[in-house]
């Protein structure tokens, strides 16, 4: 961020020093305005900003070719400012203040850690054109803030299934990657592999308990109490808890266990659900706010305790499965008898350097076919360690990106870009837009 204000404030200097040494006419207006979207108005200089930030140097001095880029980024930045005003137009789309300054404290926070000293960091802050860090937050507050609305209007669009989708061809295809145009990265060395975890299951007498357990909270809870607090109080989902058991937004088809999703798509806003089982425990759920298509949901999850006993089957269930496959039984039925539901049954492409360190220990010296030594995954609780038995399918070595395997990936993110243009085009014709000489 701060090297992207740097590079703007010296792209004025630069403009200003060109012009007065060729000769070109002055208006003494170089921060001059180049569109108005609305009642919002562009400026030269927003658009030298994107043009440094992007090339990672300066502009060509060749004319055609510098304003032939400049008009490239006036057209992206008009699409972003009609999307920004659009979205703060919608009454149901929310940024709050406390979300946006977190997120201005973790850039905060990641900016500062690459620097030794406290004074550095102030010097590079004033190089980059912010003479305090107050200035420094108030700019990046408007940028994330902007960011957030930017995202949830593209989220609220595809929720109400506004979003037409429109299929590339191949040709299109094959020249998005020919050029490049998603600027695909060359590929690390990666992995694909089948699995099947086996997780200890917890005896009836512990799922009785936590099914009496929920039932008591559900209750309570339809006696009138907060399910926030209650989540905070009682829920075992260590990654929604402090949040009051807070899901945000949930779509269906995004690998939800289908019982859950079922429960919490046949809800009401404000409505609990009975206690559901699923693989993780016993959840209560509750819809905060619906809209096509997606859900905003809190829930409370109770797990059943497991107990050594159940620790030591899963094990010895996992060396027994383990041996099976030895001795030439089906992966695949083994796979659906046993595998936890919980986890993915396959990887495809994982980039090995990604990989966790017990799947990566495991793999590295297995050959493609073969299955890979029994292993374990840690959990907090050492009684809920899942036994793991891998297959290795194909080692992809590292290199440039192949056609063939990233193809569906730029045929999607192709049509994507082609269904948003086309919705902004539409904006465009029912907004106030006018483009003005660079």
């Amino acid at each position: 961020m701060a090297m992207v204000r740097s590079i703007a404030v010296a792209a004025v200097l630069m403009a200003s020093a060109v012009g007065v040494a060729t000769g070109q006419q002055e208006d003494n207006t170089i921060d001059r305005i180049v569109a108005v979207v609305g009642g919002k108005a562009i400026a030269l200089s927003q658009l030298q900003e994107r043009a440094y930030a992007e090339l990672g140097k300066e502009l060509p001095s060749d004319v055609k070719e510098r304003d032939k880029i400049l008009k490239a980024i006036l057209e992206s930045v008009i699409d972003e400012e009609l999307v920004i005003q659009e979205a703060q137009r919608d009454t149901a789309i929310k940024v709050t203040d406390e979300e946006v300054t977190q997120s201005v404290d973790e850039l905060f926070r990641n900016a500062r850690s690459r620097y030794n000293s406290e004074e550095q960091f102030r010097n590079d802050l004033a190089g980059a054109g912010f003479q305090t860090l107050e200035e420094w937050r108030s700019y990046s507050t408007d940028q994330q803030r902007r960011r957030f609305y930017a995202d949830r209007f593209w989220e609220r669009v595809r929720g109400q299934q506004l979003l037409k989708s429109i299929a590339p061809t191949d040709k299109e295809v094959r020249e998005c990657f020919d050029h490049n145009c998603m600027r695909l990265q060359d590929r690390p060395e990666a992995l694909s592999f089948t699995q099947i975890v086996i997780a200890p299951t917890p005896p009836d007498t512990a799922k009785a308990r936590a099914k009496a357990l929920a039932d008591s909270i559900l209750v309570e809870l339809r006696k009138g109490g907060d399910f926030a607090i209650a989540a905070r109080r009682f829920s075992m989902d260590p990654g929604t808890r402090d949040q009051g058991g807070s899901l945000n937004w949930i779509r269906r088809g995004q690998g939800w266990d289908p019982k859950f999703e079922e429960a919490a798509f046949s809800l009401r806003v404000g409505q609990i659900s009975d206690p559901v089982e699923t693989s993780f425990g016993f959840h209560l759920i509750q819809v905060e706010r619906a809209q096509p298509a997606e859900l905003q949901v809190r829930h409370i999850l109770i797990v059943p305790t497991v107990d050594s006993g159940s620790a030591v089957k899963a094990r010895e269930t996992a060396e027994a499965a383990y041996l099976a496959i030895k001795n030439g039984a089906d992966f695949d039925s083994v796979q659906r008898v046993w595998h936890d539901k919980s986890d993915e049954r396959e990887a495809n492409q994982f980039p090995i350097t990604a990989l966790p360190p017990a799947y990566a220990n495991a793999v590295r010296d297995v050959k493609e076919g073969e299955l890979a030594p029994l292993f374990q995954l840690e959990a907090g609780d050492p009684l809920r360690a899942k036994q793991v038995i891998l297959r290795v399918v194909a080692r992809i070595p590292a290199g440039a990106p192949r056609y063939d395997d990233v193809k569906d990936q730029i045929r999607n993110r192709l049509g994507d870009i082609l269904a948003r243009r086309r919705y902004l085009d539409k904006m465009r014709q029912a907004n106030y837009v006018e483009v003005r000489a660079l």
